[in-house]
């Protein structure tokens, strides 16, 4: 990330806007504070970023940004934010991508999680698919320089029908917040992100329902699908992956308090 800033900034001001973000209920004011400084194109731009933080607007949303896996993801508004606990997802993939092999990332929302896996990694075919349009055009900015592609519907609907039974790897940060606990997320997931990226339905499980139920039509032999869950839901995640006739593992991530369900043709 480049320093953008052109304008003269003094010590008080930049103290000024700490304060504004901490009493805004910005835990990591200094840090928001300096990354709002570097990138606001004038003082206007960066008074403008400050209030629309303080108002509550997520921090990657005001800088239309964020860092994921080394990698800066654009993040328009509305499309749900990555989280970095996800991270552990791409390393699980990654750990299964071959070079010349067929990546799939369905619900991709920004892209964060295809680009992540298809980074530094020669010759992997990347396929996304999310059913907003929002989220498609910006996976689009995000993987064009990876030579992937794109496609607007829901789940595998949305694929070309020739993927079938050639894909390698398939990931899905499917929503899996219960219908119910989603009046329990932070104010920033419930009030901004939208809905069909966090509810999960009544049990969470939904989607991966349907992911884990098309995955053998989809996968080559040998092939993966990996799904983030929560740690709560992945006894119940593992049983609906055994039933879809996958084999089936847990990993787990203690540091990033993340899980991952991994299933195999």
């Amino acid at each position: 990330m480049g320093q953008k800033t052109t304008f003269s900034l003094d010590n008080k001001l930049e103290k000024c806007i700490i304060g504004r973000l901490r009493s805004a209920g910005c835990v990591f004011a200094e840090e928001e504070a300096k990354l709002l400084i570097l990138e606001a194109d004038s003082l206007e731009d960066l008074m403008k970023m400050v209030e629309l933080r303080a108002s509550g607007l997520p921090l990657e949303y005001v800088l239309g940004f964020t860092m994921f896996c080394g990698l800066r993801i654009e993040v328009k508004r509305g499309v749900f934010v990555p989280r970095q606990r996800t991270q552990f997802l791409v390393q699980q993939a990654k750990t299964l991508t071959r070079n010349c092999d067929i990546v799939v990332d369905l619900c991709c929302g920004s892209g964060a999680v295809g680009a992540a896996i298809a980074d530094k990694l020669n010759q992997v075919f990347l396929h996304s698919a999310d059913i907003d349009p929002v989220a498609v055009q910006c996976t689009s900015n995000n993987i064009k320089n990876m030579d992937g592609h794109v496609y607007q519907g829901d789940l595998y609907n949305a694929l070309p029908h020739w993927l079938r039974g050639r894909v390698n790897i398939i990931v899905a940060n499917v929503p899996y917040v219960p219908t119910d606990s989603i009046k329990l997320l932070p104010q920033e997931a419930r009030l901004y992100e939208p809905k069909w990226a966090l509810d999960g339905g009544t049990d969470g499980l939904d989607f991966k329902r349907k992911v884990a139920k098309e995955a053998l039509h989809w996968l080559a032999p040998g092939g993966h699908l990996l799904v983030e869950t929560s740690e709560i839901q992945a006894g119940q995640t593992l049983e609906i992956f055994v039933n879809a006739g996958l084999i089936s593992k847990i990993a787990r991530d203690e540091e990033l308090d993340a899980t991952v369900v991994i299933g195999t043709t």
